[in-house]
Protein backbone atom coordinates (compact mmCIF):
# COMPACT_ATOMS: atom_id res chain seq x y z
CA UNK A 1 0.00 0.00 0.00
CA UNK A 2 1.64 3.20 -1.56
CA UNK A 3 0.98 6.98 -0.37
CA UNK A 4 2.45 10.66 -0.83
CA UNK A 5 5.60 11.28 1.85
CA UNK A 6 4.57 11.63 4.93
CA UNK A 7 6.58 11.90 8.54
CA UNK A 8 8.04 8.47 9.57
CA UNK A 9 5.36 9.37 13.15
CA UNK A 10 2.52 9.07 11.04
CA UNK A 11 4.26 6.00 9.05
CA UNK A 12 4.62 4.53 12.62
CA UNK A 13 1.09 4.98 13.41
CA UNK A 14 -1.02 4.40 10.08
CA UNK A 15 1.34 0.77 10.03
CA UNK A 16 -0.20 0.08 13.39
CA UNK A 17 -3.52 0.66 12.63
CA UNK A 18 -2.85 -1.61 8.97
CA UNK A 19 -1.69 -4.35 11.76
CA UNK A 20 -5.30 -3.77 13.28
CA UNK A 21 -4.16 -2.24 16.17
CA UNK A 22 -6.87 -1.21 18.56
CA UNK A 23 -5.67 0.12 21.58
CA UNK A 24 -1.90 1.50 22.53
CA UNK A 25 -0.77 1.72 26.55
CA UNK A 26 1.73 4.60 27.24
CA UNK A 27 3.31 7.08 28.23
CA UNK A 28 4.45 10.38 26.32
CA UNK A 29 8.45 11.88 26.56
CA UNK A 30 10.63 13.73 24.21
CA UNK A 31 12.10 11.30 22.09
CA UNK A 32 8.66 10.14 21.11
CA UNK A 33 6.30 13.50 21.04
CA UNK A 34 6.53 12.78 17.19
CA UNK A 35 4.35 9.63 17.65
CA UNK A 36 2.37 11.60 19.95
CA UNK A 37 1.65 14.04 17.61
CA UNK A 38 0.82 12.06 14.50
CA UNK A 39 -1.80 9.68 17.54
CA UNK A 40 -3.95 13.24 17.63
CA UNK A 41 -4.82 12.67 14.02
CA UNK A 42 -6.11 8.89 14.16
CA UNK A 43 -8.08 9.20 17.66
CA UNK A 44 -11.05 7.98 15.59
CA UNK A 45 -9.06 4.89 14.54
CA UNK A 46 -6.60 3.67 17.09
CA UNK A 47 -7.13 4.08 21.22
CA UNK A 48 -4.65 5.45 23.27
CA UNK A 49 -4.18 5.08 26.89
CA UNK A 50 -2.44 7.06 29.57
CA UNK A 51 -0.99 5.24 31.89
CA UNK A 52 0.55 6.86 35.31
CA UNK A 53 3.96 4.81 34.68
CA UNK A 54 5.77 2.91 31.79
CA UNK A 55 5.96 -0.31 33.53
CA UNK A 56 1.89 0.24 33.97
CA UNK A 57 1.79 0.68 30.49
CA UNK A 58 3.61 -2.70 29.96
CA UNK A 59 1.88 -4.23 32.31
CA UNK A 60 -1.30 -3.28 30.85
CA UNK A 61 -0.63 -4.35 27.34
CA UNK A 62 0.32 -7.46 28.99
CA UNK A 63 -3.26 -8.02 30.42
CA UNK A 64 -4.65 -6.85 27.10
CA UNK A 65 -2.59 -9.55 24.88
CA UNK A 66 -3.57 -12.52 27.45
CA UNK A 67 -7.17 -11.90 27.54
CA UNK A 68 -7.79 -10.57 24.18
CA UNK A 69 -4.63 -13.26 21.99
CA UNK A 70 -3.95 -10.05 20.24
CA UNK A 71 -0.75 -8.54 20.37
CA UNK A 72 -0.57 -6.05 23.45
CA UNK A 73 1.46 -2.66 22.01
CA UNK A 74 2.57 0.06 24.50
CA UNK A 75 4.79 3.47 23.85
CA UNK A 76 7.42 4.89 25.42
CA UNK A 77 10.28 7.77 25.10
CA UNK A 78 13.57 7.06 25.71
CA UNK A 79 15.95 7.08 28.38
CA UNK A 80 13.99 6.01 32.05
CA UNK A 81 10.78 5.74 30.08
CA UNK A 82 12.19 3.19 28.01
CA UNK A 83 13.84 1.54 30.89
CA UNK A 84 11.01 1.36 32.95
CA UNK A 85 9.67 -1.03 30.09
CA UNK A 86 12.15 -3.87 30.96
CA UNK A 87 10.77 -6.00 34.04
CA UNK A 88 6.87 -5.85 31.94
CA UNK A 89 9.50 -7.44 28.79
CA UNK A 90 11.17 -9.65 30.92
CA UNK A 91 7.61 -10.55 32.36
CA UNK A 92 5.98 -11.21 29.09
CA UNK A 93 9.04 -13.29 27.57
CA UNK A 94 9.06 -16.05 30.25
CA UNK A 95 5.31 -15.63 29.85
CA UNK A 96 4.52 -16.37 26.19
CA UNK A 97 2.93 -12.84 25.97
CA UNK A 98 2.88 -11.07 22.18
CA UNK A 99 3.86 -7.90 22.81
CA UNK A 100 4.78 -4.81 20.18
CA UNK A 101 6.92 -2.04 22.38
CA UNK A 102 8.25 0.96 20.41
CA UNK A 103 10.86 3.10 22.50
CA UNK A 104 11.60 6.78 21.16
CA UNK A 105 15.49 7.47 20.75
CA UNK A 106 17.54 10.34 20.53
CA UNK A 107 18.33 11.38 16.88
CA UNK A 108 21.01 9.15 15.00
CA UNK A 109 23.67 11.56 14.90
CA UNK A 110 23.94 11.77 18.54
CA UNK A 111 23.81 8.05 19.26
CA UNK A 112 27.00 7.38 21.25
CA UNK A 113 26.91 10.70 22.80
CA UNK A 114 25.34 10.29 25.98
CA UNK A 115 22.85 12.88 25.17
CA UNK A 116 19.78 14.00 26.92
CA UNK A 117 17.75 10.69 27.76
CA UNK A 118 19.66 8.26 25.91
CA UNK A 119 20.28 4.58 26.61
CA UNK A 120 21.13 1.75 25.02
CA UNK A 121 17.83 0.30 25.03
CA UNK A 122 18.32 -2.40 22.34
CA UNK A 123 21.47 -3.81 24.42
CA UNK A 124 19.70 -3.72 27.50
CA UNK A 125 16.38 -5.20 26.23
CA UNK A 126 18.32 -8.04 24.11
CA UNK A 127 18.08 -10.90 26.98
CA UNK A 128 14.57 -9.83 27.41
CA UNK A 129 12.93 -10.05 23.94
CA UNK A 130 12.16 -12.61 20.90
CA UNK A 131 13.70 -9.57 18.69
CA UNK A 132 14.34 -6.25 18.89
CA UNK A 133 15.46 -3.55 17.20
CA UNK A 134 17.15 0.11 16.28
CA UNK A 135 15.62 1.86 13.35
CA UNK A 136 17.36 5.29 12.08
CA UNK A 137 15.78 6.11 8.78
CA UNK A 138 12.15 6.63 8.10
CA UNK A 139 12.05 3.81 4.67
CA UNK A 140 12.94 0.94 7.80
CA UNK A 141 9.95 1.91 10.04
CA UNK A 142 6.61 0.12 8.23
CA UNK A 143 8.87 -3.16 7.50
CA UNK A 144 10.24 -3.22 11.30
CA UNK A 145 6.67 -2.76 12.18
CA UNK A 146 5.40 -5.59 10.49
CA UNK A 147 7.99 -7.54 11.27
CA UNK A 148 7.40 -7.20 14.82
CA UNK A 149 4.33 -7.89 14.62
CA UNK A 150 4.57 -11.29 12.65
CA UNK A 151 7.60 -12.32 15.57
CA UNK A 152 5.10 -11.12 18.54
CA UNK A 153 2.44 -13.73 17.65
CA UNK A 154 3.94 -16.42 15.99
CA UNK A 155 5.05 -19.39 16.64
CA UNK A 156 5.89 -19.00 20.70
CA UNK A 157 4.86 -15.82 20.93
CA UNK A 158 6.44 -13.05 22.87
CA UNK A 159 8.23 -9.59 23.22
CA UNK A 160 9.42 -7.26 20.63
CA UNK A 161 11.14 -4.11 20.76
CA UNK A 162 11.17 -1.19 18.42
CA UNK A 163 13.68 1.67 19.17
CA UNK A 164 12.83 4.75 16.79
CA UNK A 165 15.50 7.74 16.42
CA UNK A 166 14.25 10.85 16.71
CA UNK A 167 15.00 12.18 12.97
CA UNK A 168 12.98 8.92 11.89
CA UNK A 169 10.35 10.08 13.30
CA UNK A 170 10.29 13.44 11.91
CA UNK A 171 11.87 12.83 8.72
CA UNK A 172 9.49 12.28 5.91
CA UNK A 173 9.02 9.19 3.49
CA UNK A 174 6.86 7.31 1.42
CA UNK A 175 4.29 4.90 3.35
CA UNK A 176 4.70 1.68 1.95
CA UNK A 177 3.13 -0.71 4.40
CA UNK A 178 3.36 -4.76 3.27
CA UNK A 179 2.58 -7.39 6.08
CA UNK A 180 5.23 -9.49 7.07
CA UNK A 181 4.04 -13.25 6.00
CA UNK A 182 7.81 -14.88 7.24
CA UNK A 183 11.22 -14.59 6.38
CA UNK A 184 14.71 -17.06 5.96
CA UNK A 185 15.53 -18.65 8.68
CA UNK A 186 12.66 -18.21 11.36
CA UNK A 187 10.45 -21.36 11.55
CA UNK A 188 7.26 -20.88 12.85
CA UNK A 189 5.42 -24.08 12.27
CA UNK A 190 6.59 -27.20 12.86
CA UNK A 191 4.76 -30.05 11.27
CA UNK A 192 3.93 -32.71 13.43
CA UNK A 193 5.53 -36.15 12.52
CA UNK A 194 2.96 -38.73 12.09
CA UNK A 195 5.56 -41.64 13.15
CA UNK A 196 6.02 -40.04 16.79
CA UNK A 197 2.36 -39.63 16.85
CA UNK A 198 2.23 -43.09 16.83
CA UNK A 199 5.07 -43.61 19.34
CA UNK A 200 3.06 -41.60 21.58
CA UNK A 201 -0.19 -43.32 21.22
CA UNK A 202 1.36 -46.86 21.67
CA UNK A 203 2.85 -45.52 24.74
CA UNK A 204 -0.13 -43.80 26.26
CA UNK A 205 -2.30 -47.32 25.55
CA UNK A 206 0.00 -49.69 27.22
CA UNK A 207 0.19 -47.14 30.44
CA UNK A 208 -1.88 -48.58 33.69
CA UNK A 209 -1.51 -44.84 35.19
CA UNK A 210 -1.19 -42.53 32.96
CA UNK A 211 -1.25 -38.85 33.74
CA UNK A 212 -1.21 -35.46 31.89
CA UNK A 213 0.54 -32.08 33.12
CA UNK A 214 -1.36 -29.24 30.79
CA UNK A 215 0.24 -25.69 30.13
CA UNK A 216 -0.33 -22.52 28.70
CA UNK A 217 0.49 -23.95 25.26
CA UNK A 218 -3.15 -25.02 25.40
CA UNK A 219 -4.19 -21.88 25.72
CA UNK A 220 -1.71 -20.44 23.28
CA UNK A 221 -2.02 -22.87 20.19
CA UNK A 222 -5.87 -22.28 20.73
CA UNK A 223 -6.23 -26.21 21.60
CA UNK A 224 -9.00 -26.08 24.47
CA UNK A 225 -11.19 -28.31 22.10
CA UNK A 226 -8.70 -30.69 21.11
CA UNK A 227 -7.44 -31.26 24.12
CA UNK A 228 -11.34 -31.88 25.75
CA UNK A 229 -11.18 -34.33 22.96
CA UNK A 230 -8.12 -36.33 23.84
CA UNK A 231 -9.01 -36.79 27.33
CA UNK A 232 -12.31 -37.14 26.85
CA UNK A 233 -11.48 -40.45 24.91
CA UNK A 234 -8.25 -41.66 26.88
CA UNK A 235 -9.96 -40.51 30.40
CA UNK A 236 -6.90 -39.45 32.04
CA UNK A 237 -6.33 -37.77 34.79
CA UNK A 238 -4.77 -33.73 34.28
CA UNK A 239 -3.31 -31.34 35.88
CA UNK A 240 -2.84 -27.73 35.61
CA UNK A 241 0.16 -25.28 35.70
CA UNK A 242 -0.55 -21.40 36.99
CA UNK A 243 -0.92 -20.47 33.99
CA UNK A 244 -2.82 -23.57 31.90
CA UNK A 245 -5.25 -22.90 34.40
CA UNK A 246 -8.81 -22.20 32.36
CA UNK A 247 -7.55 -24.28 29.34
CA UNK A 248 -9.85 -27.27 30.99
CA UNK A 249 -12.82 -26.23 32.94
CA UNK A 250 -12.52 -27.27 36.23
CA UNK A 251 -15.46 -29.23 36.19
CA UNK A 252 -14.37 -31.97 33.72
CA UNK A 253 -13.62 -35.24 35.38
CA UNK A 254 -10.79 -35.86 33.77
CA UNK A 255 -9.57 -32.26 35.66
CA UNK A 256 -7.88 -33.21 39.42
CA UNK A 257 -6.21 -30.21 40.41
CA UNK A 258 -3.48 -27.50 40.12
CA UNK A 259 0.26 -28.38 40.21
CA UNK A 260 3.26 -26.81 41.69
CA UNK A 261 4.77 -25.40 45.42
CA UNK A 262 1.60 -24.41 46.41
CA UNK A 263 -0.75 -26.84 44.15
CA UNK A 264 -3.29 -29.19 45.17
CA UNK A 265 -2.48 -32.44 47.11
CA UNK A 266 -3.24 -35.34 44.99
CA UNK A 267 -1.67 -33.94 41.34
CA UNK A 268 1.69 -33.30 43.16
CA UNK A 269 1.87 -36.63 45.46
CA UNK A 270 0.66 -39.09 42.36
CA UNK A 271 3.07 -37.55 40.03
CA UNK A 272 5.99 -40.34 41.16
CA UNK A 273 3.19 -42.82 40.89
CA UNK A 274 2.26 -42.44 37.26
CA UNK A 275 3.77 -44.92 34.92
CA UNK A 276 3.60 -42.40 31.60
CA UNK A 277 3.59 -38.87 32.01
CA UNK A 278 2.33 -36.54 29.32
CA UNK A 279 3.36 -33.12 29.52
CA UNK A 280 1.39 -30.75 27.13
CA UNK A 281 2.43 -27.40 26.23
CA UNK A 282 4.00 -26.69 29.54
CA UNK A 283 7.67 -26.11 30.30
CA UNK A 284 8.60 -28.72 34.06
CA UNK A 285 9.21 -25.22 35.87
CA UNK A 286 11.11 -25.42 38.97
CA UNK A 287 7.99 -24.66 40.91
CA UNK A 288 6.24 -28.02 39.42
CA UNK A 289 8.98 -30.00 39.66
CA UNK A 290 10.28 -29.64 43.18
CA UNK A 291 13.64 -31.38 43.17
CA UNK A 292 14.39 -32.74 39.69
CA UNK A 293 16.70 -35.26 40.53
CA UNK A 294 13.25 -37.37 42.63
CA UNK A 295 11.10 -36.14 39.31
CA UNK A 296 8.61 -38.72 37.94
CA UNK A 297 11.57 -41.16 37.58
CA UNK A 298 9.20 -44.53 37.53
CA UNK A 299 7.27 -42.89 34.62
CA UNK A 300 7.99 -42.81 30.67
CA UNK A 301 7.88 -38.72 30.08
CA UNK A 302 5.97 -37.84 26.75
CA UNK A 303 6.59 -34.02 25.96
CA UNK A 304 4.08 -32.37 23.28
CA UNK A 305 5.54 -28.88 22.56
CA UNK A 306 6.39 -26.27 20.49
CA UNK A 307 9.76 -24.89 21.39
CA UNK A 308 12.52 -27.01 20.60
CA UNK A 309 14.84 -25.59 23.18
CA UNK A 310 12.12 -26.84 26.03
CA UNK A 311 12.72 -30.45 25.12
CA UNK A 312 15.17 -32.15 27.37
CA UNK A 313 15.46 -28.75 28.91
CA UNK A 314 14.94 -29.64 32.52
CA UNK A 315 13.20 -33.21 32.12
CA UNK A 316 14.11 -35.77 30.10
CA UNK A 317 11.81 -36.97 28.54
CA UNK A 318 11.35 -40.49 26.57
CA UNK A 319 9.41 -39.58 23.56
CA UNK A 320 8.80 -35.88 22.17
CA UNK A 321 6.43 -34.65 19.83
CA UNK A 322 7.06 -30.74 18.57
CA UNK A 323 4.77 -28.61 16.82
CA UNK A 324 1.05 -26.96 17.95
CA UNK A 325 -0.27 -29.33 20.56
CA UNK A 326 -3.77 -28.15 18.45
CA UNK A 327 -2.14 -29.90 15.66
CA UNK A 328 -0.75 -32.90 17.71
CA UNK A 329 -3.56 -33.61 20.13
CA UNK A 330 -6.23 -34.17 16.88
CA UNK A 331 -3.46 -36.75 15.82
CA UNK A 332 -3.08 -38.62 19.20
CA UNK A 333 -6.79 -38.47 19.94
CA UNK A 334 -7.16 -40.34 16.53
CA UNK A 335 -4.59 -42.82 17.10
CA UNK A 336 -4.99 -43.99 20.68
CA UNK A 337 -7.24 -46.50 22.17
CA UNK A 338 -10.63 -45.29 24.17
CA UNK A 339 -9.99 -46.27 27.73
CA UNK A 340 -11.14 -45.30 30.92
CA UNK A 341 -9.25 -45.44 34.66
CA UNK A 342 -11.27 -45.44 37.62
CA UNK A 343 -9.77 -47.12 40.46
CA UNK A 344 -6.45 -45.02 39.30
CA UNK A 345 -8.41 -41.64 38.91
CA UNK A 346 -9.88 -42.75 42.37
CA UNK A 347 -6.07 -42.32 44.10
CA UNK A 348 -6.37 -38.58 42.97
CA UNK A 349 -9.80 -38.48 44.58
CA UNK A 350 -8.56 -40.27 48.18
CA UNK A 351 -5.62 -37.53 48.42
CA UNK A 352 -8.51 -34.92 47.48
CA UNK A 353 -10.67 -35.59 50.23
CA UNK A 354 -7.47 -35.76 52.63
CA UNK A 355 -6.60 -32.14 51.54
CA UNK A 356 -10.06 -30.91 51.65
CA UNK A 357 -10.45 -31.98 55.19
CA UNK A 358 -6.79 -30.64 56.12
CA UNK A 359 -6.82 -27.24 54.33
CA UNK A 360 -9.95 -26.42 52.40
CA UNK A 361 -12.11 -26.15 54.98
CA UNK A 362 -9.70 -24.19 57.13
CA UNK A 363 -9.41 -21.80 54.15
CA UNK A 364 -13.30 -21.25 53.34
CA UNK A 365 -15.35 -22.36 56.25
CA UNK A 366 -12.82 -21.42 59.17
CA UNK A 367 -13.10 -20.90 62.63
CA UNK A 368 -11.27 -18.13 63.16
CA UNK A 369 -12.02 -14.76 64.15
CA UNK A 370 -10.14 -13.09 61.51
CA UNK A 371 -11.22 -13.02 57.71
CA UNK A 372 -9.42 -16.21 55.43
CA UNK A 373 -8.05 -15.51 51.82
CA UNK A 374 -9.93 -18.62 51.12
CA UNK A 375 -13.13 -17.27 52.18
CA UNK A 376 -13.04 -14.30 50.29
CA UNK A 377 -12.12 -16.15 47.28
CA UNK A 378 -14.98 -18.72 47.84
CA UNK A 379 -17.74 -16.50 48.50
CA UNK A 380 -16.49 -13.98 44.47
CA UNK A 381 -17.59 -17.66 43.01
CA UNK A 382 -20.83 -17.27 44.12
CA UNK A 383 -21.72 -14.07 42.39
CA UNK A 384 -19.08 -13.92 39.38
CA UNK A 385 -20.05 -14.79 35.88
CA UNK A 386 -18.40 -18.04 34.46
CA UNK A 387 -16.49 -15.73 32.19
CA UNK A 388 -15.28 -13.70 34.56
CA UNK A 389 -11.04 -12.99 34.25
CA UNK A 390 -9.01 -12.93 37.85
CA UNK A 391 -6.07 -11.32 37.40
CA UNK A 392 -3.84 -11.38 40.37
CA UNK A 393 -0.49 -10.19 41.46
CA UNK A 394 2.38 -11.79 43.49
CA UNK A 395 2.56 -13.78 46.94
CA UNK A 396 -0.23 -15.48 49.32
CA UNK A 397 -2.81 -13.84 47.73
CA UNK A 398 -2.19 -15.19 44.14
CA UNK A 399 -1.63 -18.73 45.31
CA UNK A 400 -4.75 -18.57 47.27
CA UNK A 401 -7.10 -17.06 44.57
CA UNK A 402 -5.25 -19.39 42.43
CA UNK A 403 -6.59 -22.13 44.37
CA UNK A 404 -10.09 -21.45 45.09
CA UNK A 405 -11.68 -19.12 41.48
CA UNK A 406 -13.39 -21.95 39.84
CA UNK A 407 -12.35 -21.19 35.98
CA UNK A 408 -14.36 -22.56 33.75
CA UNK A 409 -13.52 -20.39 30.57
CA UNK A 410 -10.24 -20.10 28.53
CA UNK A 411 -8.23 -17.14 28.86
CA UNK A 412 -9.54 -16.38 32.36
CA UNK A 413 -6.38 -16.47 34.39
CA UNK A 414 -4.01 -13.28 34.34
CA UNK A 415 -1.06 -13.26 35.86
CA UNK A 416 2.42 -12.75 36.53
CA UNK A 417 4.35 -16.58 36.53
CA UNK A 418 7.58 -17.51 35.68
CA UNK A 419 8.92 -13.46 36.66
CA UNK A 420 6.15 -13.40 40.04
CA UNK A 421 6.51 -9.82 39.19
CA UNK A 422 4.61 -7.62 41.95
CA UNK A 423 2.75 -4.77 40.85
CA UNK A 424 1.21 -6.15 38.06
CA UNK A 425 -2.18 -7.09 38.82
CA UNK A 426 -3.77 -3.59 38.87
CA UNK A 427 -2.11 -2.61 35.52
CA UNK A 428 -2.71 -5.89 33.80
CA UNK A 429 -6.25 -5.68 35.35
CA UNK A 430 -6.91 -2.44 33.84
CA UNK A 431 -5.31 -3.82 30.31
CA UNK A 432 -7.53 -6.69 30.54
CA UNK A 433 -10.90 -4.79 31.38
CA UNK A 434 -10.11 -2.25 28.12
CA UNK A 435 -10.06 -5.24 25.78
CA UNK A 436 -14.07 -5.69 26.73
CA UNK A 437 -15.83 -3.48 29.55
CA UNK A 438 -18.65 -6.06 29.06
CA UNK A 439 -16.51 -8.74 31.06
CA UNK A 440 -15.76 -8.84 34.98
CA UNK A 441 -12.32 -8.14 35.56
CA UNK A 442 -11.56 -9.37 38.86
CA UNK A 443 -8.03 -7.97 40.25
CA UNK A 444 -7.05 -9.22 43.48
CA UNK A 445 -3.84 -7.93 44.92
CA UNK A 446 -1.54 -8.15 48.29
CA UNK A 447 -0.88 -4.95 50.35
CA UNK A 448 2.38 -5.04 49.27
CA UNK A 449 2.35 -5.60 45.33
CA UNK A 450 -0.76 -2.63 45.09
CA UNK A 451 1.77 -0.33 46.16
CA UNK A 452 4.15 -0.64 43.76
CA UNK A 453 1.65 0.36 40.80
CA UNK A 454 -1.29 2.09 42.87
CA UNK A 455 -0.53 5.08 40.55
CA UNK A 456 -2.51 3.34 38.06
CA UNK A 457 -5.88 3.84 39.76
CA UNK A 458 -5.60 7.11 37.71
CA UNK A 459 -5.48 5.79 34.88
CA UNK A 460 -8.66 3.37 35.88
CA UNK A 461 -9.99 7.02 37.00
CA UNK A 462 -9.44 8.70 33.56
CA UNK A 463 -11.02 5.36 31.63
CA UNK A 464 -13.68 4.71 34.02
CA UNK A 465 -12.45 1.22 33.17
CA UNK A 466 -14.98 -0.85 35.55
CA UNK A 467 -12.31 -2.94 37.45
CA UNK A 468 -13.15 -4.93 39.96
CA UNK A 469 -10.47 -4.49 42.99
CA UNK A 470 -9.88 -6.70 45.79
CA UNK A 471 -6.97 -5.95 48.21
CA UNK A 472 -6.37 -8.73 50.59
CA UNK A 473 -4.59 -6.74 53.56
CA UNK A 474 -2.62 -8.32 56.23
CA UNK A 475 -0.12 -6.01 57.00
CA UNK A 476 2.78 -7.96 55.73
CA UNK A 477 4.35 -9.23 53.00
CA UNK A 478 2.79 -12.54 52.98
CA UNK A 479 4.59 -15.30 51.39
CA UNK A 480 8.23 -13.99 52.54
CA UNK A 481 6.51 -13.62 56.13
CA UNK A 482 4.80 -17.21 55.32
CA UNK A 483 9.06 -18.66 54.68
CA UNK A 484 10.53 -16.45 57.55
CA UNK A 485 7.77 -18.55 60.08
CA UNK A 486 8.27 -21.63 58.32
CA UNK A 487 12.18 -21.60 57.56
CA UNK A 488 13.78 -18.65 59.67
CA UNK A 489 12.29 -19.08 63.04
CA UNK A 490 9.92 -16.28 62.68
CA UNK A 491 12.72 -13.53 62.38
CA UNK A 492 9.80 -11.15 60.59
CA UNK A 493 13.06 -9.29 58.86
CA UNK A 494 11.32 -6.15 57.18
CA UNK A 495 8.18 -7.78 56.36
CA UNK A 496 5.59 -5.94 58.48
CA UNK A 497 3.40 -3.19 56.56
CA UNK A 498 2.50 0.07 58.16
CA UNK A 499 0.09 0.67 55.41
CA UNK A 500 -1.97 3.93 54.46
CA UNK A 501 -5.76 4.44 54.51
CA UNK A 502 -6.10 2.65 51.00
CA UNK A 503 -10.07 3.23 50.82
CA UNK A 504 -9.38 6.76 51.01
CA UNK A 505 -6.47 6.76 48.39
CA UNK A 506 -9.40 4.48 45.86
CA UNK A 507 -11.80 7.28 46.89
CA UNK A 508 -9.38 9.73 46.24
CA UNK A 509 -9.38 8.97 42.60
CA UNK A 510 -13.55 8.80 42.40
CA UNK A 511 -13.80 4.78 42.96
CA UNK A 512 -16.33 3.84 44.51
CA UNK A 513 -14.52 1.72 47.87
CA UNK A 514 -15.77 0.02 50.78
CA UNK A 515 -13.74 -2.26 53.72
CA UNK A 516 -14.74 -4.93 55.12
CA UNK A 517 -13.46 -6.75 58.15
CA UNK A 518 -16.65 -8.52 60.04
CA UNK A 519 -17.19 -11.90 58.24
CA UNK A 520 -20.34 -10.71 58.31
CA UNK A 521 -20.27 -8.49 55.91
CA UNK A 522 -17.78 -10.34 53.48
CA UNK A 523 -21.21 -11.81 51.04
CA UNK A 524 -22.76 -8.36 50.59
CA UNK A 525 -19.76 -6.67 50.25
CA UNK A 526 -18.72 -9.06 47.35
CA UNK A 527 -22.38 -8.93 45.85
CA UNK A 528 -22.50 -4.94 45.68
CA UNK A 529 -18.88 -5.07 43.87
CA UNK A 530 -19.62 -7.07 41.40
CA UNK A 531 -22.67 -5.77 40.55
CA UNK A 532 -22.04 -2.01 40.41
CA UNK A 533 -21.52 -0.04 37.34
CA UNK A 534 -18.38 0.67 37.41
CA UNK A 535 -14.75 0.47 39.34
CA UNK A 536 -14.99 -0.80 42.70
CA UNK A 537 -12.29 -1.40 45.65
CA UNK A 538 -13.11 -3.55 48.42
CA UNK A 539 -10.67 -3.95 51.30
CA UNK A 540 -11.10 -7.26 53.34
CA UNK A 541 -8.43 -7.51 56.20
CA UNK A 542 -7.92 -10.69 56.67
CA UNK A 543 -5.86 -12.77 58.95
CA UNK A 544 -2.61 -11.61 59.49
CA UNK A 545 -0.36 -14.72 59.98
CA UNK A 546 -2.38 -17.08 58.16
CA UNK A 547 -0.56 -19.59 55.68
CA UNK A 548 -1.20 -21.00 52.00
CA UNK A 549 -1.13 -24.38 52.00
CA UNK A 550 0.18 -27.54 50.49
CA UNK A 551 3.64 -26.35 49.95
CA UNK A 552 6.59 -27.75 48.54
CA UNK A 553 9.90 -26.04 50.22
CA UNK A 554 12.62 -25.75 47.89
CA UNK A 555 14.65 -28.19 47.16
CA UNK A 556 11.97 -31.13 47.99
CA UNK A 557 10.53 -33.63 46.33
CA UNK A 558 6.62 -33.05 44.80
CA UNK A 559 6.16 -36.27 47.06
CA UNK A 560 7.44 -34.33 50.10
CA UNK A 561 4.43 -31.68 49.74
CA UNK A 562 3.30 -30.42 52.58
CA UNK A 563 -0.43 -30.28 54.58
CA UNK A 564 0.49 -27.77 57.44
Amino acid sequence: MKDLMIRGADIVVRTLIEENAEIIFGYPGGAIMPVYDALYDYHDQIKHVLTRHEQGAIHAAQGYARVSGKVGVCLATSGPGATNLITGLADALIDSTPLVCITGQVAAHLLGTDAFQETDVVGMSMPCTKWNIQVRNVEDIAPAIAKAFFIARSGRPGPVLIDITKNAQTDFGEFNYVPCLGFRSYQTKIEVNKSDIQKAAELIDAAERPYVLFGQGVVLGKAEAEFKAFLDKTGIPAASTLLGSGALPQDHPSYVGKLGMHGNYAPNMLTNQCDVLIAIGMRFDDRVTGDVKRYAKQAKIIHLELDPAEINKTVKCHHSVLGNCKDSLELLTEAVTAKSHPEWMERFREFEREENAAVVQHDITPTKVGLTMGEVIHQVNQYKADDAVLVTDVGQHQMIAWRYFNYKKSRTQVTSGGLGTMGFALPAALGAQMFDFSRQVVCVVGDGGIQMTIQELGTIMQTKAPVKIILLNNNYLGMVRQWQQMFFDKRYSFTELDNPEFVKIAEAYGIKSQKVSDRSDLNEAIEDMLIHDGPYFLEVVVEKEDNVFPMIATGCSVEEVRLS
